[in-house]
């Protein structure tokens, strides 16, 4: 049942996914996307528009706010200097003057190619005529230039992202305007009868304009076309003061063949200024300067773009399985790298789609998905191992037990053994001192059984030496001894057992100081390595034991002529219990210890033992000891 774990973790990344996609997320969204549109690379303007303020300069200039005889003299040298559009963001409504100069305004104003007076307002289909402006300028043209808000849908925070481009299928004034500068739109657009396209919005047919098809980005959104503005940051386009412009201190030829936006800054009104993704604050960004990005978005037609809501859905399944894999199978800390590297990456690759492609990646839901497969999961990694390692505990505490049985047992064992082991050593010495009345058969019995009661005295106290390592109970008794002294006292008492084999043991040792070592491990370390080298050399050889003394150090070295060990085992031989394959091939007896006991005893000393052997050479092995 293998594939359980893989189809539930499947499963949750898909009822994640599918759980976040129910919910709209777009307070959040637009946070991400404003912080991705201050940290892009800013679009370059087109060169097409430029913008005149009404400003605190033009007041202070002029001692008054312009009249409709100040603003007739600028649309006047506007004209003049060939400026292709002029829109006009102040109403000629608001002009100060008298009747005969509103009247001169407006019909300047009429007669001006391009000329347009743009209304933060929208009509209805088949009442496009309820923009027109009151007496004397009902007849100039009008267009709708509404400025659209995040206030009661989106992210409801009162920023302005968006562009409206045509509402119940009618145009607005910037599509219009933008047609003149970009081809492709101009193609689609078709002024004088838009072509419509109906939309289902809320189980409802409606109409939207045909032409937003051609423009990137566009959206429907409650019976109008909307897209997103590829927002510059304040201060990008082109500007000029208002009395600067009428005085004549611009050069005329800057605004020849331009979009020309007219509009204030004097900051007496908030209707001048909008929120947008660079900054949130009450005077953030002027209208103008909406307006001019707006336009100029249209006109290089490179609005940011949702990606496919399919695409999005595929994210964060992804990162929702990521999620849970790495939570349920990786530790803690690299998991949490894991989940960083995953969401910086995925965060990387949504700047890098949005500031060069302008292709806009939903985030919300990724990241809400790493936060609930964590969050839901950790708890039940916890429960989990909590679990384990309260079973691991029982375990340890019932090994634990085990281990103490096993280690008196054989304590006891081994206490109990060596005393009839000492009583049948003490028979065969008996015995044997009347050989005169022994058979051959009767002495090799003998000699049998002495030579099996050692190997049992020596298993005995392997085991016994073992259970004091485990309960930590062997203490070093320190003395001034001669190595040499003490490696003869062995080599006598393993002289019989050489000769039985017909083996030499020779000694090379050079002439020694004392050293503080304790004498009866020691002497188990010698006597183990020189027995070895006796048991697995073959009959006629010898066995080398040599000193020297080094700087700090005094080393013994055991050599023999036996059939060596192979490379590959030669990190394990002092392990415990570990026996080479050998010394399982042969027939010689041995418990596994007796290694694991001189490295442990030597290395209580502070010192170190080597082995250096190949097949079929023999093998040397030192014991180095500190001399000081």
């Amino acid at each position: 049942m293998w594939w359980l774990k893989p189809i539930g973790y499947l499963g949750f990344g898909l009822l994640t996914t599918f759980s976040l996609s129910q919910f709209k997320f777009d307070y959040l969204e637009a946070v991400f996307y404003d912080a991705r549109v201050r940290s892009r690379p800013a679009p370059k303007p087109s060169g097409n528009i430029e913008l005149i303020y009404v400003d605190s300069e033009t007041i202070s200039a002029l001692g008054k706010v312009p009249t409709a005889r100040d603003h007739l003299d600028l649309l006047i040298k506007l004209q003049a200097a060939g400026a292709r559009h002029i829109v006009q963001l102040i109403s000629p409504t608001e002009f100060v003057g008298s009747l005969d100069e509103l009247t001169e305004y407006a019909k300047v104003a009429e007669a001006t190619p391009g000329f347009v007076v743009a209304r933060n307002d929208v009509a209805l289909r088949g009442e496009e005529y309820g923009l027109r402006l009151d007496s004397p300028f009902e007849k100039l043209a009008v267009g709708s230039a509404s400025v659209p808000r995040d206030s009661n849908i989106f992210a409801r925070d009162d920023v302005t992202r968006r562009l409206l481009i045509a509402y119940q299928g009618q145009p607005t004034l910037w599509p219009t305007l933008a047609a003149d500068f970009n081809a492709e739109l101009k193609a689609a657009l078709n002024v004088s009868s838009p072509p419509l396209a109906a939309a289902e919005d809320a189980g409802e047919v409606e109409v939207r304009a045909g032409f937003a098809q051609a423009v990137r980005g566009s959206l429907y959104v409650l019976q109008s076309d909307q897209l997103y503005v590829n927002f510059a940051p304040a201060g990008t386009y082109p500007s000029q003061s208002f009395a600067r412009v009428l005085r004549g201190e611009v050069a005329s030829e800057r605004y020849k063949d331009k979009v020309v936006i007219i509009g204030r800054d004097i900051q007496t009104t908030s209707k001048d200024y909008v929120r947008t993704p660079y900054s949130r604050e009450i005077v953030a960004m002027t209208a103008v300067e909406y307006h001019a990005n707006a336009l100029d978005t249209l006109i290089r037609n490179d609005a940011p773009t949702r990606a496919a809501s399919g695409l999005d859905h595929v994210l964060t399944a992804l990162i929702s399985l990521l999620t849970v894999i790495v939570v349920l199978k990786l530790k803690p800390t690299l998991g949490l790298m894991v989940l960083l590297a995953t969401v910086t990456g995925f965060t990387l690759i949504a700047w890098l789609m949005f500031a060069f492609g302008g292709v806009w990646l939903s985030m919300a839901p990724p990241y809400l998905a790493v936060f609930i497969g964590y969050y839901f999961f950790i708890p039940y990694r916890l429960i989990i191992e909590n679990r384990r390692s309260w079973e691991y505990y029982q375990k340890n505490k019932l090994l634990t037990q085990v281990e103490e049985l096993k280690t008196n047992f054989m304590s006891m064992m081994s206490h109990d053994l060596k005393t009839p082991i000492a009583r049948i050593e003490g028979m065969v010495e008996i015995v044997e001192n009347e050989r005169d009345r022994l058979s051959p058969r009767q002495m090799e019995a003998l000699a049998t059984l002495r030579s099996s009661s050692h190997e049992l005295l020596e298993f005995v106290s392997s085991i016994l030496n073992l259970g004091r390592i485990e309960s930590k109970a062997i203490q070093l008794h320190m003395h001034s001894k001669d190595v040499n002294s003490l490696i003869k006292e062995v080599v006598h008492k393993l002289e019989y057992q050489a000769k039985s084999k017909n083996i030499q043991i020779r000694t090379e040792l050079e002439p020694l100081f004392s050293i503080k070592m304790d004498v009866d491990l020691m002497r188990q370390v010698l006597q183990n390595l020189i027995e070895n080298a006796i048991k697995y050399s073959p009959p006629g050889s010898s066995v080398l034991v040599s000193t020297e003394e080094g700087e700090g150090w005094v080393s013994v070295q055991v050599a023999d002529q036996g059939p060596g060990i192979p490379e590959d085992e030669l990190p394990h031989i002092f392990m415990k219990f570990y026996r080479s394959r050998n010394a399982k091939a042969s027939t010689i007896k041995g418990s596994g210890l007796g290694l694991y006991l001189a490295r442990y005893f030597v290395e209580l000393h502070k010192g170190r033992i080597t082995v250096d052997s190949s097949p079929g050479a023999g093998s040397t092995f030192t014991v180095d000891l500190p001399s000081n």
